[in-house]
């Protein structure tokens, strides 16, 4: 578990600065098309801080893969949870997600749908990549 810890807030640290470039990318297409001209300072101040607790925990929880005793497919769940979890919320309290049933669940719906589809995409290549290493282990 201390190993676990470790790596979540090294990981953390590591990349919780492109929440707020994320955060003005975005920003830049929403200025472009006219969907926002200005942005209040207290909104900004919050969005930038939340974006990086954001990307934050989005990063860091990825060092559920290193806790040995956890199937992968258990891990995969637990990171799917946190970031669900972690995006709804930042997304809520931010206001960039309307607090209506309908738009929650198909935001959810949508999350699972993409995280299952990238996890499988990932899976698939690393599960190709050992079965090749393999053939060459044997093969030499």
């Amino acid at each position: 578990m201390k190993q676990f810890i470790k790596v979540f807030f090294l990981r953390g640290a590591l990349f919780c600065g492109l929440g707020p470039v994320i955060m003005a990318i975005v920003y830049i297409f929403l200025s472009a098309s006219g969907v926002v001209e200005t942005v209040a300072v207290s909104t900004m101040i919050r969005e930038i801080f939340t974006s990086t607790l954001m990307a934050f925990i989005a990063a860091g929880i990825s060092a559920v893969y290193t806790v040995d005793r956890l199937a992968l497919p258990v891990a995969g769940l637990i990171q799917g949870s946190v970031l669900l979890l972690d995006y709804l919320l930042i997304y809520l309290l931010n206001g960039w997600l309307k607090p209506e049933p309908q738009i929650i669940v198909l935001f959810i719906v949508i999350f699972i749908a993409a995280f299952a589809a990238i996890w499988f995409i990932i899976y698939k290549v690393t599960q190709r990549q050992i079965s090749r290493l393999n053939k060459e282990i044997i093969n030499n």
